[in-house]
């Protein structure tokens, strides 16, 4: 799969933001992070990170909700596939993706920040909360993963094939196994499964967090049918190491049909939450 393949996927989700949306490049230590900006100017700030292979744009049937009242950033994470180019400091470890966001919020002159991350995207956001408690001033974690409990092997092993030789068709296979019933939108998809071939990608789980010495509010919104880890476990492993927290289910949902699936009932949960 080329690049040119990719970027066309890239560019026909891009059309599904509101016309409004601003493309911000913003300069790290890094290199050049890509993000997709959108709602007033003087609304609350709201960072959302996606998970691995979705890029920023995954948001794109939230951001017209959430942007309302918030002004939205929708992030391209370094490292992954998406138009955030890494040029410049080395990028080794998970410590490097926290001082990263850093700079990320430095360069959207953000010296605090509500923070929302899905996947992978959820657990760099934790990670980073714990790393900037000062910064985030909400935190919500939408069906995180390797936070509360690690993969299901039965999901290793689905992903597998697509992880040792990536393909658009292994990628839709997997999705397709992933999300069944929920029909996630197929411009996504196409991004999604292009994505994976993508070379040079390169992601930072590290360390498990300690989700309990979070000190922010924090949102964990959870999918029903996730095939990641089981809903109900990870819930109540989130009630016990955060009492405090809001633990959601949303019913119907898949981990990988997330931001995607009834995104009415994720905006009105995370709405409330932030407000």
């Amino acid at each position: 799969m080329t690049r040119s393949a990719f970027t066309l996927a890239y560019d026909e989700l891009r059309a599904r933001w509101p016309e409004s949306t601003e493309e911000r490049d913003v300069a790290t230590p890094y290199g050049r992070t890509r993000v997709h900006t959108y709602g007033p100017a003087d609304g609350s700030p709201l960072v959302l990170l996606p998970g691995g292979s979705a890029t920023g744009l995954a948001w794109f049937a939230n951001a017209p909700a959430l942007g309302r009242r918030h002004r939205v950033h929708a992030v391209d994470l370094m490292g992954d596939a998406g138009h955030t180019e890494h040029r410049g400091a080395p990028l080794k470890s998970a410590e490097d993706i926290s001082a990263w966001l850093d700079a990320l919020l430095d360069g959207l002159g953000l010296p605090r920040t509500a923070l929302c991350g899905h996947s992978y995207g959820a657990l760099l956001a934790a990670r980073y909360a714990l790393h900037a408690p000062r910064r985030v001033d909400r935190l919500a974690l939408v069906d995180p993963t390797q936070i509360f409990a690690g993969f299901r092997p039965g999901y290793l092993l689905r992903a597998l094939p697509a992880l040792i030789r990536p393909s658009e068709a292994r990628a839709r296979a997997f999705l397709a196994w992933e999300t069944a019933g929920t029909h996630p939108d197929e411009t996504w998809q196409r991004l999604y499964a292009r994505a994976t071939t993508v070379p040079g990608r390169k992601l930072f789980p590290g360390p498990r967090p300690r989700a309990a010495d979070l000190s922010m509010p924090v949102l964990v919104l959870l999918a029903e049918n996730s095939r990641v880890h089981r809903a109900e476990k990870i819930a109540d492993r989130a009630r016990r190491a955060l009492p405090r927290a809001e633990v959601v289910l949303l019913p119907g949902a898949t981990h990988h049909s997330l931001p995607l699936t009834a995104p009415g009932r994720l905006n009105d949960r995370l709405l409330e939450f932030l407000d």
